[in-house]
């Protein structure tokens, strides 16, 4: 009875394998596909339907059974090489941060990295040593590995260990509860409770190496925040509070401007068709001065003074390498 049960389950699988390829198959066909009977199929397929799978049937010469769309999403089959283009694609999307999707693409690289079986894991790992995607320049890289660990920690609400590098350099080891991944322009953080300081921190992700999980699991805790994302802008602006704040006019249409930055926290207020004001809270000026150039568009700083003073310096210097034939260039003592 058992391995009749299990012959049935098997045969549904494979049913069920076939009606996703997006086409109409007749009967005959699947029958012949899966060596039983169209009486069989014509059962197996009530059996579909019963579980939950909109097959629609149509009839005629040409007629046969498709899976259609419905109101929930039914669980995926995937032979090998759809598995692996998947998991590479969502390592892509997790790791470039497309807006939109990042957090999701994490989530679901996490869930299917955790059933794929050993050998496609290994294919997949091969794979993302193999390809170097081009930096966009605006900002650091995050490991995909590290964030579909963190987010399947998140989603057993289970302790993790990571090494951690500050943002002087300094080198520490963390026992955190995990709480929420919160993505911020090209920037990757982890919103958790550090056991051992007994306190909320955020965690740049690019900083962090060697995160695995303990396997002790805790209650969640109640963050001190509306929400993450509100936790993380909160601390941002804290650590910021050393920085300036500073005033530009970016010679350029303001959705385009803002589009640029993406999730920054940065003011764009349209002056006209053509320009715009841009206030960014209180940064390094390093941090200011390469947003500014990276936008790609003529802009000019009105506060703060040293801003400007900065930028100028940093022109002169780009410009002398640019004029340069092959030799050195003279060292910028930053006087005068």
């Amino acid at each position: 009875m058992i391995a009749g049960m299990s012959e049935t389950s098997a045969r549904l699988l494979n049913l069920l394998s076939l009606l996703q390829t997006p086409r109409e198959w007749p009967g005959s066909e699947l029958a012949g596909r899966l060596n039983v009977t169209t009486r069989t199929i014509r059962r197996d397929i009530e059996r579909l339907r019963e579980l939950g799978y909109p097959v629609h049937a149509t009839m005629g010469a040409e007629g046969g059974y498709r899976l259609a769309a419905g109101t929930a999403l039914p669980p995926l089959l995937l032979d090998d090489e759809e598995a692996v283009a998947i998991a590479v694609g969502l390592r892509s999307a997790a790791g470039h941060t497309v807006d939109g999707i990042e957090e999701a693409s994490v989530r679901a690289l996490a869930k299917l990295e955790q059933v794929l079986p050993s050998r496609l894991r290994r294919r997949v790992g091969t794979l993302g040593t193999a390809t170097v995607p081009m930096p966009s320049g605006d900002g650091p890289t995050v490991d995909p590995a590290h964030l579909t660990t963190l987010a399947a920690a998140v989603a057993n609400q289970e302790r993790v260990r990571f090494s951690y590098r500050a943002g002087d350099g300094t080198p520490s080891k963390r026992l955190v509860e995990p709480h929420r991944l919160v993505s911020a322009g090209r920037r990757w953080y982890l919103v958790a409770y550090d056991n051992e300081r007994e306190d909320w921190r955020i965690f740049r992700v690019d900083r962090l190496s060697d995160p695995y999980p303990t396997g002790v699991r805790t209650p969640p805790r109640d963050l001190p925040a509306e929400d993450a994302a509100a936790y993380v802008r909160g601390q941002l602006r804290s650590l910021a509070a050393g920085g300036v704040a500073a005033v530009a006019t970016v010679y350029a249409p303001a959705d385009e401007v803002a589009a640029r930055l993406g999730n920054a926290a940065v003011e764009v207020e349209p002056i006209d068709e053509r320009s715009c004001r841009l206030r960014t809270g209180p940064d390094p000026l390093d941090w200011t001065a390469y947003r500014l150039a990276m936008l790609g568009h003529e802009f000019t700083v009105h506060e703060p003074a040293e801003l400007a003073a900065y930028l100028r310096q940093l022109g002169g210097r780009v410009l002398r390498a640019a004029e340069e034939e092959g030799g050195a260039a003279s060292p910028d003592t930053g006087e005068g």
